[in-house]
């Protein structure tokens, strides 16, 4: 979860170091720090905080290097402080080494080199590896070969470079943690995330797993584990800098909020022209053999994956949502007929990639959904469909949220064209209830004029100032619970997700029907009840409501700008335009988006950084 950036080329690199740490400020905030490598060896300069702490020391010292790395970190092992801060060295400060990931041998190695002679300054994980880099170099290796057999010594996730005195290259590796080359014309790069150095490059190479790196002023090269030379392709990104940095915006949260009418343009894009989805490298019948589907996922990408396997349950297909935690560790059984779709917006969450690993592993046929081209899950999944929602920086997603629904709406809809379903290669189908009462839906698919319209939607929820109203008459509140029922439930624990992540609030999420069933005991005139309506069973909803309405919580109502009923009933209401009820909670979710960045706003909470948590978790 701690972000990577390194340069090697022409000129001075402190200030590339510099705008990568604050663009990977979102990857880890509590502190940072640069190594730069000079004609007096390497210099070192590390502060517990943000990075504007570490550029006012760095200006003090006038730092200056013709290659270096940098951290921002977000902790693991040891408190935040200038200790434990990377970049870490060896006593001598010949080696210093930034890390990401968490190294589970770290106690066994520190006692093996301080019975050595050597001595640790951090309480972190990291530290271990310049001193044995240190060690090898003391036994006359190479810089090359003893990074090379200081890595062979580790065990558990890491994305790793250093610097050395007296050399002019990185030396990097990644192994189960990610990292990205960046080539640019007067230098090359390293990150942790491309946003890192898109002011510089747009062409970038994904490494891939133990691949180790070699960057100097002269180009860069790429080896396995064992030595043997490899070559990976040079992408192009189709990012701009600006799509990484704030512009007029206060808050990234807010840019992404606004953008969601564009990433939902680039989401469907190409797949929803006709009547059927059209999908990049699944022609039709492409899924006729799946006969059930399991969602592993975490955060966000878990709630989104509950929506889709409700739209897939509504086709007739059997699907399932597990938090990738738990499947890692208690998968559910699968067959050779089950589709394992693994949804992550990086494509580096530890936990989703080590369900991923499980399931091919077993007989099953998997599917990447995510964001990133060149990702881990993108590459070791069996197949991969980009939700092309373009970068998202805030810690708290938005944006991606609404891309990944909307591919798996569309991924819904090819699967049951295709016949997918228990005993679909005989004919036979379950139920599709899509075909019930109060849905639009009347081939067991959504609309396809009414998912092309869901930027325009979109937009119309965006420029609706409601949500800022409610946020200061409710800002009192002692909790806030959020329902939902259908689409509406996964909904409604993204948007207490959203409200606890940013506003530091007691925010809870449950299925409307569930609320009577212990949560009613919590309810209080102090507890506001936010409910999301979509079309389908609102009735049902509404009685929901009205019981905690007797208990003297305020309603505030989101849903379809048609429902004069429910509109009447509860206190404050949120419309969205009229849509497919299978596709609403996607609307609804942006006023619940706004809703919590305005609370966060009135707090004065730091929403692009919320305490405790970081962008992308890339340790489990």
């Amino acid at each position: 979860m701690c972000g990577i950036i390194g340069r090697a080329g022409d000129g001075d690199a402190l200030a590339s170091l510099l705008t990568g740490l604050k663009n990977l400020e979102y990857r880890g905030y509590d502190s940072a720090g640069v190594a730069v490598r000079n004609r007096d060896g390497i210099d070192v300069c590390k502060r517990e905080g943000e990075t504007d702490v570490l550029d006012a020391a760095v200006a003090e010292r006038n730092l200056t290097g013709d290659s270096g790395i940098g951290h921002t970190r977000w902790s693991t092992h040891g408190a935040p402080s200038d200790a434990n801060a990377h970049p870490h060295t060896d006593e001598d400060g010949r080696v210093a080494v930034v890390h990401n990931g968490i190294i589970r041998n770290y106690e066994s190695l520190r006692r093996e080199l301080r019975e050595d002679g050597h001595r640790f300054t951090s309480e972190t994980d990291s530290e271990v590896v310049p001193h044995l880099v240190a060690r090898e170099l003391d036994a006359g290796a190479t810089p090359e070969a003893a990074f090379r057999t200081a890595v062979d010594r580790l065990e558990g996730s890491y994305a790793l470079a250093m610097v050395v005195e007296d050399d002019d290259a990185i030396y990097a590796t990644r192994h189960g943690s990610p990292l990205v080359l960046g080539v640019g014309d007067d230098g090359n790069y390293l990150a942790s995330d491309v946003p890192a150095f898109l002011e510089f490059t747009d062409r970038v190479i994904y490494l891939e797993e133990d691949d180790l790196a070699v960057l100097d002023e002269e180009g860069y090269r790429l080896t396995t584990r064992g030595g043997e030379t490899v070559e990976r392709a040079v992408e192009t990104v189709d990012w701009t800098a600006g799509d990484a940095q704030k512009g007029v915006y206060t808050h990234f949260m807010r840019k992404e909020i606004d953008e969601q009418p564009a990433s939902l343009r680039q989401t469907l894009e190409g797949r929803s022209e006709g009547p059927e989805a059209v999908l990049e490298g699944f022609p039709p019948g492409s899924l006729s053999e799946v006969s059930d589907v399991v969602f592993v996922a975490c955060g966000t990408s878990y709630h989104a994956a509950m929506y889709g396997s409700t739209l897939l349950r509504r086709r007739g297909i059997p699907a399932t949502a597990m938090r990738a935690n738990e499947f890692a560790h208690d998968p559910m059984p699968v067959s050779d007929r089950t589709l394992v779709i693994a949804v992550t917006q990086s494509g580096e969450t530890a936990d989703t990639l080590a369900s991923l690993r499980v399931a091919n592993g077993s007989p099953a046929r998997t599917l990447a959904v995510t964001n990133v081209v060149g990702s881990s899950a993108a590459r070791e999944a069996n197949d991969a469909m980009f939700i092309r929602a373009g970068p998202e920086i805030g810690v708290a997603a938005t944006k991606t949220f609404s891309s990944q629904v909307a591919s798996l709406a569309l991924l819904a809809d090819r699967l049951y064209a295709d016949g997918a379903g228990i005993g679909a290669d005989a004919g036979v189908r379950m139920p599709a209830t899509s075909m019930a009462e109060g849905s639009s839906t009347t081939d067991g698919g959504t609309e396809a004029g009414t998912i092309r319209s869901l930027p325009e939607d979109v937009e119309t929820v965006v420029n609706d100032g409601g949500a800022s109203r409610l946020a200061k008459q409710y800002a009192d509140a002692d909790s806030y619970f959020f329902i939902g029922r259908g689409v509406g439930y996964p909904v409604a624990l993204e948007g207490a997700l959203k409200f606890k992540e940013i506003t530091y609030e007691h925010a809870e999420g449950f299925a409307a029907g569930e609320l009577k069933h212990g949560p009613l005991a919590l309810v209080t005139p102090s507890t506001v009840i936010v409910a999301v309506f979509t079309g389908r069973d609102d009735e049902r909803t509404l009685h929901n409501v009205r019981e905690a309405q007797t208990r003297g919580a305020p309603i505030i109502g989101v849903g379809p700008e048609s429902a004069t009923e429910i509109r009447e009933a509860v206190d404050e209401y949120l419309p969205f335009p009229d849509t497919d009820p299978e596709l609403a909670g996607i609307l609804a979710n942006v006023h619940l988006q706004l809703l919590a960045y305005h609370a966060a706003e009135i707090r004065d909470r730091a929403i692009d950084k919320p305490r405790n948590l970081a962008k992308s978790v890339t340790v489990e």
